[in-house]
């Protein structure tokens, strides 16, 4: 007959951290949030460690370039989402990495003959206020100069008005030479007072702009995650069907983690694509498996050979998996017993293999239950949705303003490889709604709020890193009465909106 476990599968809502003794040196300015994204042997460190211990899910509605340069800046890591062709999130890593070199391929770009209205219209399209004046118009055209807002004023200059009248052209600008260091590129725009830097290279051709604003920028993110070359890291989706053409297009680009992106990671079809990368790509990239929600499945995906592990069935805010096929586990009991699995890994092989949880996160505490009960780091869709960062659109509704956020397993993504178990007969229902999230503004303020909520909790239970807190933190469960009394309650709340 069936195994019957009859413990409760329990969230991260029934449960608190008790305080521990908080030293007078223990406070959270001094508090780490760094930990391994990727395994290590015992007596080594991880190749990759997070500043900060969180990855944007692999979603349409989350993870696109932009979302994954905001995280990186920060010291987490976006995983680019991989329903969409192999050419396009090659092309959005690329963007990725790009970016960090300082070296910005134009992004907006016009010809000489097309109009001020031309210029209008682009800069309303793309966002950008410098555009480059290329002959055909391309990123990597011709370059002949530049536009920006002070070279037109609308009051006064026709609309028909050519870009070769009123551009700054190349001979009265300042160039770099392709092949120029960023150093010297930012010694350039400091010694000349500039707020942009062409190059070009010996045809004249344009290559990258690099930007004052992003120098200053790199100063304001000290928790920047870089690899070697000094890039921004990312990380990029996979699936378990057409990885062997997928992967290679990935690396190339420069990926540096990839993830296999699916509802039910205990399955053959992931060692297989594990042992593929294994055996390509072994020292190029990593590569993390999952979903699983026990010891069994935790086993299955260490000795195939991830290099993180996934946990996480149905807790997500769009997941309606456990609604549809009954499966699935309570966040916290699942992400415990992966936890004391891991940790009985590494005692007897030596080798960590760090867990991330994936689902089941309402509130900014339960961020810090997950890492006391065993995560390494979160995974997490709606958290990073919310934001002007994620790629989705930002609508009024009423008197408020809202992004929408749909899920890999909705009909709108049909993003059916995730959850498609082979075979030719396979059903296409939904695992996942079409949502909207409260807008919440930009990812940095945000993310500083609830980092400095994690290291605060830290700070009570006495421990300044997440190995001392997944070590020393006491968990208690609460009542349903107890987790009314944690609430405001007796009292009639002012209304501060008013």
């Amino acid at each position: 007959m069936a195994t019957i476990i009859n413990d409760v599968s329990r969230t991260f809502s029934e449960y608190l951290i008790i305080p521990g003794l908080t030293a007078v040196d223990c406070t959270p300015d001094k508090v780490s949030l760094m930990t391994p994204l990727v395994k290590f042997k015992k007596g080594e460190s991880s190749r990759i460690n997070l500043k900060t211990p969180f990855v944007s899910a692999i979603m349409q509605s989350v993870s696109d370039d932009g979302m994954a340069i905001a995280l990186a800046k920060e010291g987490g890591v976006s995983f680019i989402f991989g329903s969409q062709s192999i050419e396009e999130q090659a092309k959005m890593v690329k963007k990725v990495k790009k970016h960090k070199a300082g070296f910005v391929e134009s992004r907006a770009n016009i010809m000489p003959e097309q109009t001020l209205q031309d210029v209008i219209a682009l800069k309303e399209e793309t966002g950008f206020s410098t555009i480059g004046v290329t002959s055909d118009g391309s990123a990597n055209g011709k370059f002949l100069g530049i536009v920006t807002g002070r070279d037109y004023r609308l009051s006064k200059d026709s609309l028909d008005k050519k870009v070769k009248e009123f551009m700054t052209p190349i001979e009265n600008l300042a160039v770099g030479e392709y092949g120029i260091s960023l150093t010297e590129a930012n010694d350039i725009i400091w010694d000349h007072k500039l707020n942009t830097l062409p190059v070009i290279d010996k045809k004249q051709n344009l290559k990258y702009f690099v930007f004052r604003k992003d120098y200053d920028n790199h100063k304001e993110y000290p928790n920047e995650l870089l690899d070697d070359h000094k890039r921004l890291i990312v990380g990029a989706g996979i699936n378990t069907r057409d990885f062997e053409e997928r992967v290679p297009a990935l690396v190339e680009a420069g990926v540096d983690v990839l993830c296999i992106d699916s509802s039910d990671g205990f399955s053959e079809w992931q060692k297989i694509t594990i042992e593929y990368i294994k055996e390509h790509y072994k020292g190029k990239v990593a590569v993390g498996a999952g979903n699983v929600v026990d010891k069994a499945g935790f086993l299955y995906l260490a000795e195939a050979g991830a290099d993180f592990v996934k946990v996480g069935v149905g807790g997500g805010s769009i997941c309606i998996t456990r609604e549809q096929k009954g499966i699935g586990r309570g966040q916290a009991t699942a992400l415990i017993e992966v936890a004391e699995a891991r940790d009985e890994y590494f005692k007897k092989t030596g080798e960590y293999i760090p867990i991330c949880s994936d689902g089941g996160i309402v509130m900014d505490y339960h961020m810090t239950l997950a890492l006391a009960m065993g995560a390494d780091f979160m995974m997490m869709g709606r958290y990073f949705a919310r934001f002007d960062e994620s790629p989705t659109r930002k609508l009024l509704i009423g008197s408020n303003y809202v992004k929408e956020y749909w899920g890999e397993g909705s009909n709108r993504a049909r993003n059916w490889q995730r959850y498609d178990m082979g075979g030719k007969n396979s059903l296409k229902f939904e695992e996942g709604v079409d949502s909207f999230v409260p807008y919440a503004g930009k990812l940095k303020d945000n993310l500083d709020i609830t980092t400095g909520k994690i290291k605060s909790t830290m700070c009570s239970c006495g421990v300044a890193t997440i190995s001392a807190l997944q070590a020393e933190a006491k968990i208690t469960l609460v009542s349903s009465t107890s987790i009314i009394e944690g609430g405001a309650h007796d009292v009639i709340v002012k209304d501060t909106k008013n």
